[in-house]
């Protein structure tokens, strides 16, 4: 069971978190200047805050992080809490992208893809160390291409990591205990949706739950429909960090913790009794199991975020004032 299980999955997650950490470090440095610059006029309304919060969290690679950035922003006074609605509901949206990368199922190019990066990499690190371009615009532009590389590594390496983890696919099918929750799933989904919760809980990463549940379900182990609840509560689970990042700060810093924690549970929950008609959607876009459940995140933050963007124009929220 070590050799065929539980190794691969702690091998494969770390693969995956070291991965996401590259990716999020490189991207965060190449595009957290242009945050601060914009921030100010891509929140100016619930709408526009929306769409520029999934862009950001698409290139951060990283909802949490975007949750936790904008409640130091509150704390600091640089935000109102209003402006902060719409990056929520963007912050779920935006997260959807790796998940959908990793539907694809291109793990196959993964080393190739880390290769390159490296390779990419190291050169731009010796052009711009040794100076062999004397122009200053060329100069500039090796720090840009050095981070692009390593998100890009970053990427392989969530990749083969999920490919690490695909691995277990048939030992699983022979253990016992995975039977007997597969089964109490079938009979409750809740189940499903709990362990999804308490696993992002425990590694602060909704993305490499998912990733997991995709690679699972790709490799045929894993139904469709359960891999659908443990999307639902991995979405709640990623509010653990946030919850966390709350203690010790100002009251409307914890205002936006749990705004974040209230639309995150609201959804899942008005989810719960649809994941039926879920699966049935997601299945006419995709035949492979593992697509259906990153189609299925898409669609269900996506439908979650644009029912809940009405609310945050109510005027209320504007005559909301916090004492720091």
């Amino acid at each position: 069971m070590f050799h065929t299980v539980i190794f691969p999955v702690i091998y494969g997650l770390i693969i995956f978190l070291a991965g996401m950490k590259v990716m999020e470090a490189a991207l965060g440095s190449w595009a957290g200047p242009l945050l601060s610059n914009f921030l100010e006029k891509a929140t100016s309304s619930p709408f526009k805050g929306m769409l520029f919060s999934t862009g950001i969290t698409a290139v951060l690679q990283s909802s949490t992080a975007v949750t936790v950035l904008t409640m130091g922003l509150v704390n600091a006074g640089l935000l109102s809490f209003e402006r902060t609605l719409g990056i929520i509901l963007g912050s779920n949206i935006g997260t959807c992208l790796t998940t959908e990368l990793i539907g694809l199922q291109i793990g196959r190019i993964a080393l190739p893809l880390l290769g390159v990066s490296i390779l990419v990499w190291a050169a731009a690190v010796l052009l711009d160390e040794y100076k062999l371009f004397s122009m200053r615009s060329a100069s500039r532009a090796f720090r840009p291409i050095q981070l692009m590389a390593l998100a890009a590594a970053g990427f392989a390496m969530v990749m083969l990591g999920i490919r690490v983890m695909q691995m277990i696919g048939p030992a699983l099918e022979q253990s016992g205990l995975f039977g007997w929750f597969i089964g109490q799933s079938t009979h409750n989904l809740w189940w499903s949706v709990a362990a999804g919760a308490a696993l992002t809980a425990l590694m602060h990463s909704s993305a490499a739950v998912i990733g997991l549940a995709i690679a699972l379900a790709a490799a045929g182990t894993l139904p469709v429909g359960i891999g659908i609840g443990i999307v639902l509560g991995a979405n709640v689970g990623t509010c653990v960090t946030a919850v966390i990042a709350a203690i010790g700060s100002t009251k409307s810093g914890r205002f936006v913790a749990w705004t974040h924690v209230v639309l995150n549970v609201g959804g899942a929950l008005l989810f719960m009794p649809f994941i039926p008609q879920l699966h049935w959607a997601v299945s006419l876009l995709s035949a492979d199991g593992g697509a259906q459940i990153a189609h299925a995140q898409t669609l269900f933050n996506i439908v979650c975020s644009l029912a809940a963007l009405p609310l945050c124009y109510l005027p209320v929220w504007k005559k909301l004032r916090f004492q720091h």
